[in-house]
């Protein structure tokens, strides 16, 4: 039975959202602890396969979450505010879906009510992301993802 009530994604706004819902939107895909690059002429991003040094590639979660912000440069701490200035937030996001009015889609774990659904989908990065160590600042140019979707399984 149910109690016909919306779930609190399709019937809250993002700034309405307690920290605890807040948290449940990610859906766990790693796209936002991918490396970007931004060219200085143009100002536009580049996503790079490149993840960032806490994400564990296999379980797309970051491996010290309290902490990232204050160990990472340029980590960000997601609020609605920023939600709605981050063009760079991937299609998928449900932070920029639901900031938009648009719904989350059938894979995502609020949805499907499972965590794995979300690389079935094909929308994390596990399988195509490899870890920063090793890899020159110089050479982040030779990862970056010319078409996300189409060659790394990103979409």
């Amino acid at each position: 039975m149910t109690s016909g009530k919306a779930p609190f994604w399709q019937s809250k706004k993002l700034s309405e959202m307690s920290g605890e819902e807040w948290e449940q939107l990610c859906d766990g895909c790693g796209q936002c602890c991918l490396i970007k690059l931004e060219d200085e002429d143009t100002l536009e991003l580049a996503y790079t396969r490149v993840a960032c040094e806490f994400l564990d590639i296999a379980s797309c979660r970051c491996t010290d979450y309290a902490h990232r912000t204050a160990r990472i440069p340029g980590c960000l701490d997601l609020t609605p505010e920023a939600v709605a200035t981050l063009g760079w937030l991937p299609e998928t996001c449900a932070y920029r879906l639901i900031g938009e009015g648009r719904p989350l889609p059938s894979w995502h774990p609020l949805n499907s009510g499972r965590r794995e659904s979300v690389h079935e989908a094909g929308i994390s990065v596990r399988g195509f992301a490899i870890g920063e160590e090793g890899i020159d600042e110089d050479d982040l140019q030779d990862h970056i993802l010319i078409r996300p979707g189409t060659d790394r399984g990103w979409k």
